[in-house]
């Protein structure tokens, strides 16, 4: 996603970034440029006004073009509003005091409510809440039955009453259900719809006020583009939304609607769809987003993903393995497919400061190749594995031909394991043998 509004923001800064005083039409020149990078972007034309003129305002300031850097000045007060106009901080779902809370999410046919209902209660399931996914969308063939699919992968119930009974009876039905039955959070799938259909319309209203949710939450196409936000605003006016779950945000190369939808209902994106499988889905962090839009990086995300995926006490184990340099092919495996479980590795470079998403866009990391390597060690015998140098050269034929591979890959791994492990005896030796640093608790050995 933002694409290519990173690549415009850069080329931006770099006229700034080229002189060593800025002078206020140099500014003025320089918003012209991000004006046009937010108007590709598909950003809403009111919105892109609105911050540029802030934004001029604050960096034409004498605090600004009399500070010995103007054009880091320039960048932070884009990025500070940046944030701002996506909301500032991060908002969270509203848990109600007396369970269950009841989440209702709504939008138009094909946003992907059914999937993302499913998303966010796997999610709230992860962190110890127990979900109850009820399906009232009577009228979309399958719906329900797609509904109980997406339930049986992540094992969360779903309660359902067919497709004769009316989504207000069937919604009502689900929350004592849910109160029966110990569930403390309850997501209503509604049926989706066109925001022109004033009877369909009618219903979720008349669903708003039999159940009265915690959360109203709008699922939104964010490939759609400016349509998103007409969507996004036709909606909170008729059920006064209290957020929004941005779909599909890993297939749009511009972004405009995450940088418009909350600047004109005033409501926060809450969430975020990153890809078709049911764990792709993230808290919508306004300060994380801005700083990728301008190239800096995520670093907190990329260290939140590592934090999921990786075992502590293994990592500390790992840890200890490296300094006392006793780090076996086993060990290699382990990391390996931790590293490999916080998603495709050409997304987590994209959220290291300094490394260019979009220069990364064609760079397609070869995940048959990192079978490979796993088939390659899995084709080993355990003692193989702990003890490296026992593999000659029948060894390495017969691991060859387990593995379906050749003796070379064989041979490449191998030779990759020992820079790796001349790599962690300089490390030790250059800290004495002490921990390589109280808070480095993950390690990526590749």
């Amino acid at each position: 996603m933002f694409d290519s509004l990173v690549d415009k923001m850069s080329a931006a800064f770099k006229k700034f970034k080229s002189k060593g005083k800025l002078t206020e039409d140099d500014v003025k020149a320089g918003m012209r440029e991000v004006k046009l990078a937010l108007l590709e972007a598909d950003v809403n034309y009111k919105v892109v006004k609105d911050f540029i003129k802030t934004v001029t305002e604050r960096a034409v300031g004498t605090e600004v073009l009399e500070s010995l850097m103007p054009a880091q000045q320039v960048v932070k007060i884009v990025n500070e509003e940046l944030c701002n106009l996506m909301g500032g901080t991060q908002a969270k779902l509203s848990i109600s005091s007396k369970p269950p809370t009841v989440i209702m999410m709504t939008g138009l046919q094909g946003a992907g409510k059914t999937t993302h209902a499913g998303k966010l209660a796997g999610m709230y399931k992860k962190q110890g809440k127990r979900p109850l996914l009820v399906a009232c969308d009577v009228y979309r063939p399958a719906a329900i039955k797609q509904l109980e699919v997406v339930g049986g992968q992540l094992e969360i119930p779903v309660f359902q009453m067919g497709d004769k009974v009316s989504p207000v009876e069937i919604a009502k039905a689900g929350i004592e259900h849910a109160k029966k039955h110990g569930h403390d959070m309850v997501f209503i799938d509604t049926a989706g719809r066109l925001h022109i259909d004033e009877v369909l319309m009618n219903e979720l209203r008349d669903i708003k006020s039999a159940v009265e949710p915690s959360e109203i939450l709008l699922v939104v196409d964010a490939m759609t583009g400016q349509d998103a936000v007409n969507v996004a605003e036709s909606f909170n006016e008729l059920l006064d939304i209290t957020g929004v779950v941005l779909t599909k945000m890993d297939g749009d190369t511009r972004g405009g609607a995450a940088l418009s939808v909350r600047h004109v209902t005033g409501k926060p994106i809450k969430f975020v769809g990153m890809g078709e499988k049911l764990d792709q889905i993230e808290p919508f962090y306004p300060d994380r987003m801005a700083s990728r839009i301008l190239g800096m990086g995520d670093v907190l995300s990329l260290i939140e993903k590592a934090q999921q995926s990786f075992d502590e006490k293994q990592a500390e184990e790992l840890e200890r393995k490296m300094r006392q340099q006793t780090f076996t092919l086993t060990d290699f495996l382990e990391q390996f497919k931790q590293v490999r479980g916080m998603g495709p590795i050409e997304n987590l470079m994209g959220m290291i400061p300094g490394v260019n998403a979009n220069a990364l866009k064609d760079v397609k990391v070869d995940e048959r190749q990192l079978d490979r390597i796993e088939a390659i060690i899995l084709s080993m015998t355990p003692e193989e594995r702990d003890k490296p140098d026992m593999i000659n050269a029948s060894r390495k034929k017969r691991i060859a031909a387990g593995s379906g591979m050749k003796v070379e890959d064989v041979n490449r791994l191998l030779k990759q394991y020992d820079q790796m492990k001349q790599m962690m005896k300089q490390f030790a030796s250059m800290t004495g043998g002490k921990r390589f640093g109280k808070k480095m608790k993950m390690k990526f050995p590749f």
